[in-house]
């Protein structure tokens, strides 16, 4: 009898695993997709602040709208290290919406659960996050949610599993950052309980998303 793997291990499957800076230094701009070394003199940005490949260091041609507009979708696509198919999805629903499209668009990105643990300061980076989520270490108002996409509302509270802080990870690699991390605005967290609660609605600013990059990714999807 034939077995095929399930949604989630297709989305796995699915994901680009090569080294995550070249994405940055195509597009031009840093993601932080590298947590703590996205910061420092060592990111592949600072060091070749040039596309990948044998003729990268000279330059790229100049691009046309809809190579810039792309670009703008390649750019925080890659930011939420999420799927063509996620992405287009949240695009195409954000468009259906009465609010201002580009805000809608936002405001999916940074509610879903995966961006909430990185928010958070569980991990230090959106991939360390959704990682987190999918081997169940992550609970949504005490109940184990293993759907890096699940969207997370205003009041719910997002904590480790009690199980889970036992292990090396929590107990004492994140303790490393997370007494000095500080939270965006709309989000509560308590360190104590190493637990946040949603508080509010995310900004544009919060996001550190461009607006001209949400403007041109609906005019792509518009066409």
């Amino acid at each position: 009898m034939l077995s095929f793997p399930n949604n989630k291990r297709l989305i796995e499957l699915a994901r680009y695993r090569g080294p995550k800076e070249k994405i940055e230094r195509r597009l031009g701009t840093k993601l932080f997709l590298k947590g703590e070394r996205s910061y420092s003199p060592k990111s592949a940005l600072t060091k070749r602040p040039y596309p990948p490949g044998t003729h990268g260091s000279k330059g790229q041609r100049r691009l046309s709208e809809y190579g810039l507009q792309l670009q703008s979708k390649q750019r925080v696509r890659n930011t939420y290290r999420i799927l063509e198919k996620q992405f287009k999805a949240i695009v195409k629903d954000s468009m259906k919406s009465k609010s201002e499209t580009g805000s809608k668009i936002m405001e999916k990105l940074e509610k879903r659960l995966d961006n909430i643990v990185f928010r958070s300061g569980f991990a230090q980076s959106r991939d360390q996050a959704r990682q987190l989520v999918n081997h169940g270490h992550i609970t949504v108002n005490s109940k184990r949610v293993d759907i890096p996409s699940y969207k997370v509302r205003k009041n719910d509270t997002i904590s480790i599993r009690e199980e889970s802080k036992k292990i090396p990870y929590f107990s004492s690699l994140m303790p490393q950052w997370f007494e000095k991390y500080e939270a965006p605005g709309w989000i509560s967290l308590d360190k104590g309980k190493i637990s946040s609660k949603i508080i509010g609605t995310p900004s544009m600013e919060d996001s550190g998303l461009n607006t001209s990059d949400l403007r041109a990714i609906v005019e792509y999807y518009s066409r």
